[in-house]
């Protein structure tokens, strides 16, 4: 049976980085993909008009490789989201979650040190609040290289306890990373791309396969147990 997925990441590109072959393989398994985006992911850097257009134009790419359903992309400050009220945030996630009724939804990690990181894994946990009948089951958090693993060793650390196999699905990522050549840098950065497949490679050879993706689970509610025979 299909299922609804919700991935809600701070900025375009986001989705690629954190969760991009469990993306491709949710679409590829029957699923349906959403992606809510909270900022552009370029106007804290004086960009003009021209270069957030540029950066839509590569999500439109990026979600067309992935499989994805659809993208919502809304117009929080980008790396400013600190001066926006919280109860605002949590209010756009809310109409996203009652408008698509996601079984799972994929975030960013508390622990990563770009503050609309932060900010947006709170206001989802709001939003995702548990109440009867609430539709979401599953929450996971993904890491993103150049803000998770950035933080100060006294922040929350990202140790992942969820593996989904990519190793089918690892290409379709890179293909996906590809359409933000932009934001991309050489080797020995660590937002490469050697990086990106140096650590599925790794999150996959710590589980016995090829490639994976690694998640914190946030939380996960199961409405019974298999009955024994």
């Amino acid at each position: 049976m299909s299922k609804a997925v919700l991935v809600v990441a701070a900025h375009t590109d986001d989705e690629a980085l954190g969760c991009g072959g469990v993306i491709a393989r949710h679409a590829a398994e029957g699923d349906q993909v959403h992606l809510l985006f909270m900022t552009d992911g370029v106007s804290s850097r004086d960009a003009l008009d021209d270069a957030a257009k540029a950066r839509h134009k590569a999500a439109q790419l990026a979600a067309q490789v992935l499989g994805v359903s659809s993208s919502t992309h809304l117009n929080f400050p980008d790396n400013r989201m600190d001066s926006v009220a919280l109860l605002d945030i949590v209010k756009e996630i809310e109409a996203k979650i009652k408008s698509i009724q996601p079984q799972v939804i994929y975030t960013h990690h508390l622990g990563d040190l770009n503050i609309d990181h932060q900010i947006t894994h709170k206001a989802v946990l709001t939003a995702c609040r548990p109440q009867p009948n609430f539709c979401v089951k599953e929450i996971y958090a993904f890491e993103v290289l150049s803000a998770t693993e950035w933080n100060s060793p006294n922040a929350e650390s990202f140790i992942p306890n969820v593996f989904i196999d990519i190793t089918n699905h690892l290409p379709t990522k890179i293909k996906a990373l590809q359409a933000y050549a932009e934001e991309m840098r050489e080797v020995p950065h660590t937002r490469s791309f050697e990086h990106i497949e140096v650590l599925a490679k790794h999150r996959g050879y710590t589980v016995g396969v090829e490639a994976a993706e690694g998640f914190v689970l946030v939380r996960s509610l199961r409405a019974g147990l298999a009955q024994k025979p």
